[in-house]
Parts: C-alpha cells; structure tokens; sequence
C-alpha cells in the first residue's frame, strides 16, 4: 500500500514579530500519532533556511506526525547569533507546543539545528526526546573542521580564547539533561565529523536523562535529511518510535 504524502505545509505561524520568527506547521491525513518540532542547519547563518528539511516533513507527516518546522533568527539577521536564535527556538517550541498540548512532542534538528535541539532537551523537559542529526555538540572541541571553527566563531561573536565563558555557556556537551537524547551520525560526514559526537557521548553519558549514539557507517552529512537514503530509513524509524521512560 503507498504512504499518502501530505500536501505542502498547512499555515505558516508566526511566533515573535521579528521576520524570521515562524514556524511552517505540517499536517497528517490521518489520525495523529505525535508532534515533532523540525529544526535546520546551515551554520546558523541566515542565508541558509528551513525549507531544505521540507523532505523529511512531509515524510513524517505522512507517518502522522504533526510537524513544525521552525524558522528562527540566525547569524545576518538583527538579534540572530548567540543567544537570540536559541531564545527563538525557546519561544517557538512552547508555541508549537501550546498548539496541540495533549501530543507527545519529539525535538529533531540537523547540523546546528542538531545544536539547538540538543540545548533544547537541556532547557526544557516538555518532549519525549531530542534526536540530534550530525549535530554541532561541543562548541570547544579541538579537532572539529575549520569550517566548524569559523561558524561557531560567527555565531557566538569571537574566538575561544576572547569569550571563554560563552563557549562553555552556548555547549551542550557542558549542560546535563533528563530528557534522553539520541545521537545520529554518519561516518563519512566531512563537515561536522562523527568524532564529536563520540566526544559528546563520553561527556554526557552519566546524565539522568539517557545518551545515545548511532553511527550510519558511510553516510555524510546530508544524507541524514534525505528521505531517498538507507540512513533516512534508519532516522525515521527511531524517530517514530514511542518512548518508554
């Protein structure tokens, strides 16, 4: 029997008064089974912007996920970079929320929406569990890529070495969390490498809310929000999945 994919996003809801502060709201045909909150990449940088997870959102709807797909203010735009985008994601999380209260909500980002979400679960225990694709998890990491390096830079406002504290306060391998949290993450990423997600796994794995990681053994990065991949497949199962706490 074919999925019945649903038809583009249904409304696009605004959050805050500021242009990037929406988010798109996708709907299933059918009964409802959960909510998802959807959160892009794209090194936090405002020319980079949610509807290239509008794959992965219409997949999950089509598996009767309500999903919001959220847009916030990054790096470009006035109040974006650190800490208005995670403020919005915040902000747009409880909207979402509110709007259907009586659904067990998931948290997934990719990238450095993987960062946010991950922030997120520490932030906030109103969700099931946050899944992390390839996500930007230790801001001070020392083998991260350089283009890891620069994006972090340009979104927290300077180096390492000049504002320490914000490093430590914007990373999500120094906060603790009890909402379980599931890591995924291709070998064969070459812009945001699997290590630190291994990196992160070791830091975290003593938190009252479980950590996982799963390793998609020759996957890249992109390939985690393309729902024609065998690593898709993989995602969307754990993504589904009830949890049992």
């Amino acid at each position: 029997m074919e999925r019945m994919i649903p038809p583009p996003f249904r409304q696009r809801i605004p959050y805050g008064p500021e242009p990037s502060q929406f988010y798109e709201l996708w709907l299933p045909e059918g009964p409802l089974r959960g909510a998802i909150l959807a959160i892009h990449g794209g090194l936090w940088l405002s020319r980079y912007e949610l509807s290239h997870l509008n794959p992965i959102c219409a997949d999950l709807a089509a598996e009767g996920f309500v999903v919001a797909n959220l847009e916030y203010r990054r790096v470009g735009n006035p109040g974006g970079g650190w800490p208005g985008s995670f403020e919005d994601v915040l902000t747009g999380f409880k909207a979402a929320r509110s709007a259907f209260p009586d659904l067990p909500w998931k948290v997934l980002g990719h990238s450095a929406g993987g960062h946010l979400a991950l922030l997120l679960g520490c932030a906030s225990q109103a969700m099931e569990a946050v899944l992390a694709l390839a996500p930007v998890s230790c801001m001070a990491w020392p083998p991260q890529s350089p283009l890891c390096q620069e994006a972090i830079a340009d979104f927290l406002g300077g180096d390492q070495a000049e504002i320490p504290e914000t490093y430590r306060e914007a990373c999500p391998s120094e906060r603790a969390s009890t909402v379980p949290r599931f890591l995924i993450h291709g070998t064969a990423d070459d812009m945001v490498p699997v290590e630190m997600s291994r990196h992160f796994l070791s830091k975290r794995q003593a938190d009252p809310g479980p950590v996982n990681l799963l390793e998609i053994a020759g996957a890249d990065h992109f390939q985690l929000i393309d729902p024609a991949s065998n690593a898709w497949h993989t995602i969307r199962a754990q993504a589904t999945a009830r949890q049992h706490h």
